[in-house]
């Protein structure tokens, strides 16, 4: 006979998104069971940045000061032309940005930042994780959600979150819009000691060498023992899929003719992982009666605002808020849920887009982007970051 879970919400997804609408649901009361397929709840990957609108998030989860002691925190936002290797901007990342937006801007692992929602989340008697749990089967009604799994499991509850990422077997059930767009563009990620950073370039920067159809991005990590390292590049040879291993070759052959500085961070490299950079169209989607989309499942989008977690620990507070505020009733509360949010997240997609075709630009317009940035003012840049970053930290009564 198949086990049976009864929980008032049902998560679908272990990673960030799914865990920190977890820990938002249960800091409200609800009782949830979360669902991964993989065998352990675990994170993989590299760096992640952490914007003044995701630490507001944090404050609302009691999270704070757990992330900045495995945090690093950048003094500056810098920009390079890996041609040349000379400088385009260098945004002030420090007290100057701390007071201009109430929280810092900072680094951290990824597996560190699951590892704290993790544990968080194992605490909570009103949080249940089940791994090996993968989604076969889901059924709706007027009075609740149910899903079956590979493995026999039927779990019975009130709602269900779809935060199972840019693949997701929720959003075909509510959405069924097929395979993810891919871009084109495939991502080199690796981590090295500081020790082995050539030591010209150990810098407490987030640094972004901008370049013709490739970049690469620098900053440390874990209070500066280690440094991400990211290299981004057009590619028409790629599988579609995540963390496999890189081709070296073809690494070499995209960034060839670029700086001293850049060539020699590649060459510290012996082993890249790669992701192929995917996203979808914006929808507004998200929901189907007791059932909606979170993170990556909900407005997939390419990395170039390092802004996907964040979007998605955003998303799980306000879910949290709407469900407060309509006293429970899921198909309204995911209703104002997606209202909220769908116009902030499709400007970060779209304008996600734009900053691929910026740092990569070529010719004129690469000469264009680097003379109008450097006449730009700190004051200047900071005021076109507002949009993202000064959001309010709660959709309560809103």
């Amino acid at each position: 006979m198949s086990d049976v879970i009864n929980t008032e919400i049902i998560i679908v997804g272990g990673g960030i998104g799914g865990l920190a609408a977890a820990l938002a649901l249960a800091n409200i009361g609800k009782h949830v069971c979360v669902l991964e397929q993989a065998a352990e709840i675990a994170e993989i990957g590299a760096g992640i940045q952490l914007g003044p609108n995701v630490y507001k998030m944090f404050e609302r989860l009691g999270l704070v000061d757990e992330i900045n002691s495995i945090s690093s925190f950048p003094e500056s936002l810098m920009m390079r032309d890996s041609m040349t290797g000379e400088s385009v901007i260098e945004i002030p990342a420090g007290k100057q940005f701390k007071q201009q937006f109430g929280f810092p801007y900072a680094v951290i692992h990824r597996a560190d930042l699951h590892g704290v929602l993790l544990k968080k989340c194992q605490t909570s008697d009103k949080i249940e994780l089940r791994t090996g749990a993968k989604v076969t089967g889901i059924e709706e009604s007027d009075t609740g959600t149910s899903v079956t799994t590979e493995q026999g499991l039927r779990v019975n509850g009130g709602a269900l979150v779809g935060a199972d990422g840019i693949w997701s077997t929720i959003r075909q059930y509510v959405v069924g819009d097929g395979d993810a767009r891919v871009s084109g563009h495939v991502a080199y990620r690796a981590v090295i000691r500081a020790e082995d950073m050539p030591e010209a370039l150990r810098w407490n920067s987030m640094c972004l060498w901008a370049g013709e159809k490739s970049h690469l991005v620098q900053y440390p990590m874990r209070g500066g023992e280690l440094f991400n390292l990211v290299a981004v590049f057009h590619s028409d040879k790629f599988t579609q899929g995540w963390n496999d291993f890189g081709d070296n070759e073809e690494l070499e052959r995209r960034f060839a003719g670029k700086c001293p500085e850049v060539l020699s961070l590649l060459g510290k490299i012996e082993s890249w992982r790669m992701w192929v950079l995917s996203d979808r169209e914006p929808t507004r989607d998200w929901v189907k009666g007791r059932i909606t989309l979170l993170g990556d499942a909900a407005h997939p989008m390419l990395q170039y605002l390092a802004q996907g977690a964040n979007m998605a620990i955003e998303d799980a507070i306000c879910l949290a808020d709407m469900l407060v505020n309509e006293n429970g009733d899921y198909a309204k509360a995911f209703i104002r849920y997606r209202d909220a949010r769908y116009l902030r997240t499709t400007r970060v997609q779209m304008q996600a887009r734009l900053y691929g075709e910026i740092y990569h630009a070529s010719g004129a317009v690469r000469d264009f982007r680097n003379a109008e940035l450097a006449s730009w003012s700190d004051e200047k840049f900071y005021t076109g970051m507002s949009w993202l970053y000064d959001i309010q930290p709660s959709w309560r009564d809103q």
